[in-house]
């Protein structure tokens, strides 16, 4: 079966980290671009950031430079997310998706999707 999840999503307290996974099966991720995208009830979705699919090129969100950090093993067939100095504006299901493209993400073009992962930052 052909499918992305997530995982790794949670409560945390404002300034908290977190690390989430993206693990893949049924296809190999190497010959896609993965991205993390996010959306809040209310909020548009939000492409969060995206990674080539050797890795060469990293793209962000003007919201979460210098705090989040997106990377991939091809070997594992994974993708993550770690997000650090979390704040109550990040609070949002995250979702992660593999664009064929290989150096950009799109969620129009992307083929798979994950289901999805809860993050929640509050005191």
């Amino acid at each position: 079966q052909v499918q992305l999840e997530e995982s790794g999503g949670g409560w945390v307290q404002p300034g908290g980290s977190l690390r989430l996974s993206c693990v893949a099966s049924g296809f190999s991720l190497e010959y896609y671009a993965i991205g993390w995208f996010r959306q809040s009830p209310g909020k548009q979705r939000e492409e969060v950031a995206c990674i080539s699919s050797a890795s060469i090129t990293t793209t962000y969100a003007d919201s979460v430079k210098g705090r989040f950090t997106i990377s991939r093993d091809n070997n594992e067939n994974t993708a993550y997310l770690h997000m650090n100095n979390l704040n109550p504006e990040d609070t949002a299901t995250y979702y992660c998706a593999a664009d064929p493209s290989r150096n950009y993400c799109s969620a129009d073009y992307s083929d798979y999707w994950g289901q999805g992962t809860q993050v929640t930052v509050s005191s």
